[in-house]
This record gives C-alpha cells, structure tokens and sequence, in this order.
C-alpha cells in the first residue's frame, strides 16, 4: 500500500478502530483554573509488572510479565506552546496543514479529502450510525483545532491535538528524545499498581472523585461536567501520579511508537518494543499503517467504552491526527 495510503482509508480505519467517540465540546474551564508545576520530566523507576488485561477486551491480552528499564517522561502532555516554539525553530509543517499529493492517493478518493485537513466529531442524530459521527474539516489543524475559523488563543497550556505520528516523532527527536513504547506508557500509567485503573480501587471515580478528564453520562446524547470538564482540558488539571505524571489516563489518547498488533506476544518480555511493521496488523492486508495509543480521552464513556485504563490500547492509523489524540515524550 503507498505511502500514508489515502485520507479516505484513513479515516475509515479511525472510525472503525475508535472505540472512544464523543463530542468535541469546549472546555468548561480557562486554563488559569489548572495548573502544572515546572517540572520537565519525571523519572519512571525500572520495575517487572503483569503488562495486559484479559478481562476486558480481546486485543489488551494475554496479560503476561515484563520488564522496563527505568527512563525519564514528559510530566504531561505536550502543549500548544510547547510545539509553538519547536515549529518556529524548525518552520515544521504538520501533516494536517500540507497539500496531499493526488498521485499518492487512489483514483477515487473524493476530493475534500485532498485538502490539508483533519477529524472533527459532528454531535450525532439519534440512531445515527457511527460512520456520521466523525467528518473531515478542511483547514482544522493544531493551530485552528476546532475547524479553519477557530484558534488556540489563550491555550498555551492544552494539549497539543491534530497530530500525526510523524508529528510527534518529529518533535521528539527535535527535543532529543523519543516517543514511549507501550510497555513504557503503561508502567507509568499503572502508577505502582496493578490494580484496573490508574488509582486504588476499581471504580472510575472512587467515592465521587474523579481522577481523570473522561465522559460522565449516557454516550453520545449527555456529558455531564462532574469532572469540572466536557471537552478537552489544559493539562494540570488533575493531582499527578506516584512518579508526579500528569494525565496518563483520560484527556487525551497518546501516541506510541509500537506498530499494532491486536494481542500481546507474551515472549517479548525485557523492554518490550512490539512487533516489526512487517509483523503488524493491517486490516486490509496491506502494509500496516497503524500505531498503538494508550491512556483513553475526554471521549471515553463507561457506557460506551473502558479505555481509560492503563492495560486499554487502541489502534490508530500513523497518517491521522484527530481532535483528541495528543503524546508526550520520554528519555531513555
């Protein structure tokens, strides 16, 4: 399969792998309401730890013991400014603002998707099937993320969105660093615990309190703001985690650098890195083009879906960023 294949594919692999779609409201919350301390990383000590679920969904399987060398992480997710700054030292250009070349795409694809442009979730009708929920916007990128006319004023502090895994690379290796395996994001998701979610217990919001930026209500139709939040959220806005991590779970799903595979190869065990694009999962069976992301968004709901858990893994398409897809970076 070319390269990127086309946004037409693209789109229809998001729509159907996604298991976390919601509305792409705006957040009820100015980012001064949130806070982050100045702190760059933070060190994730090595540890052996049951990586996998086998009670929720068959790809998150088998659960099996592996092994993580210790490493450095981004305290959170990378922000507006963050990126802001690495585009204007480098005058990169993101996958979403760059003129797609018919010639690497198919004869067929419709033309609006051969503009520069991303996903935006379009509120659904009831009984609206789910191909319906999502459309292509012309123009929507990092900078304009709700579509052409919008911007990111007075959001230095969100989590930058609308960017493709070739985005976030790049940016990662601007600042020296990398993006997470898998097995590293859920180390550190996982908190010091091997418990279902990220926090004691095994309840979303233990005694009513909410630990992570995620759906409250029945999904599509109601998204109750208990968590002070119906859309997505300036980083910060929850307590950090025993490493002093940010956001490892809900806000935004975050890129990995494991091509997918829909199961665990339990045999890779010590510093686990996936499988080869070769060895990966492609739904049509052409070359892979898919990425695992991990830790679930502001569009997971518990009567829709269960991603916000640190086993939870999603395939997501290389060439596609969305309105709630971000990353942050690791040193190893």
């Amino acid at each position: 399969m070319k390269k990127a294949n086309s946004v037409f594919l693209s789109c229809t692999l998001f729509l159907l792998c996604q298991s976390a779609l919601a509305q792409s409201a705006m957040d009820m919350h100015s980012s001064s309401s949130c806070s982050v301390e100045q702190i760059d990383q933070a060190w994730v000590e090595g540890a052996e730890f049951i990586m996998g679920d086998d009670s929720t969904y068959k790809e998150e399987g088998p659960a099996h013991s592996v092994s993580v060398s210790g490493f450095w992480m981004d305290a959170h997710e990378v922000t507006n400014a963050q990126f802001a700054k690495f585009v204007e030292e480098t005058s990169y250009i993101t996958v979403a603002e760059r003129s797609p070349d018919p010639a690497d795409w198919p004869a067929d694809v419709p033309t609006e998707f051969l503009q520069p442009g991303s996903v935006l979730f379009d509120p659904p009708a009831a009984g609206e099937p789910v191909e319906n929920w999502w459309s292509w916007v012309p123009g929507t990128n990092w900078r304009h993320p709700d579509g052409p006319e919008s911007n990111i004023a007075g959001k230095d502090n969100y989590p930058v969105i609308h960017i493709a895994f070739e985005d976030a690379e790049a940016y990662a290796k601007w600042t020296g660093r990398s993006l997470p395996t898998e097995a590293q994001f859920e180390l550190a998701a996982r908190n010091k615990r091997q418990s279902r979610y990220a926090w004691d217990g095994n309840k979303l919001a233990p005694d009513g309190h909410h630990h992570a930026n995620t759906w409250q209500g029945s999904f599509p139709v109601e998204n109750k703001p208990e968590d002070g939040h119906t859309g997505l959220a300036p980083v910060g806005c929850f307590e950090p985690n025993d490493y002093g991590l940010y956001d490892l779970i809900g806000n935004v799903w975050e890129w990995t650098s494991n091509w997918y595979y829909p199961e665990h190869n339990p045999t890779d065990s010590l510093n686990p890195s996936g499988p080869s694009q070769q060895d990966s999962y492609s739904s049509n069976h052409g070359e892979s083009i898919a990425r695992v992301i991990k830790g679930g968004s502001y569009l997971c709901a518990e009567n829709y879906c269960l991603r916000f858990r640190p086993a939870a893994r999603e395939a997501q398409d290389s060439g596609l960023g969305t309105s709630h897809i971000g990353f942050r970076t690791v040193k190893n």
